[in-house]
């Protein structure tokens, strides 16, 4: 019957797919060992610790996404890198402030919001330009999705269970 759905707003179109990627990054972040922090698979690859701390810092990518018109990776005056965290605990709490505010950004962010153009720069230079949304899903969602996966295959490498995500692991047959 046409006409007799309800209208969702793109952040409600979204947050459930959020909700869903922020939990299964929590169950996988809470794997990680405090004493296998500085392991890393290949020299050229990220320290598990440092894998885990750029997965717990994505969620707060989306207030700058949803508030800001830019943002500048690499600014003439760029403010440093914060340091290594030193516990998953410390990681989880970090992770957990910025699925907070980042769930309540999306919840308040109107369609005609979620439409505007947004630039990611690195040194002034433009990088991209896109629509708020696809950047959530893109740049946000996609980019975590990514090194969760990775985080799966270093938690594999050290002999730790790797949670069920999209369906059962070799470790977990139920959610």
């Amino acid at each position: 019957m046409a006409g007799s759905e309800e209208s969702v707003t793109l952040s409600e179109a979204l947050l459930p797919e959020f909700d869903h990627e922020m939990q299964a990054t929590r169950r996988t972040l809470e794997r990680v060992p405090d004493d296998r922090l500085a392991w890393k698979p290949h020299e050229k690859s990220m320290t598990l610790g440092r894998l885990a701390q750029h997965l717990s810092e994505i969620p707060s990518w989306v207030e700058p996404t949803l508030n800001q018109d830019s943002l500048d990776l690499a600014p003439p005056r760029a403010i440093p890198q914060p340091p290594p965290a030193t516990s998953v605990r410390e990681l989880l709490e970090a992770f957990d402030q910025g699925v907070a505010s980042a769930r309540k950004a999306i919840a308040e962010a109107s369609d005609e919001q979620m439409l505007r153009p947004w630039s990611l720069l690195v040194g002034g230079r433009v990088q991209f330009t896109l629509p708020r949304n696809r950047v959530l899903r893109y740049f946000v969602l996609n980019h975590l999705i990514h090194h969760r996966a990775q985080l799966g295959v270093y938690l594999r490498l050290n002999d730790i269970p790797v949670p069920a995500i999209y369906g059962p692991s070799a470790d977990e047959s139920v959610f």
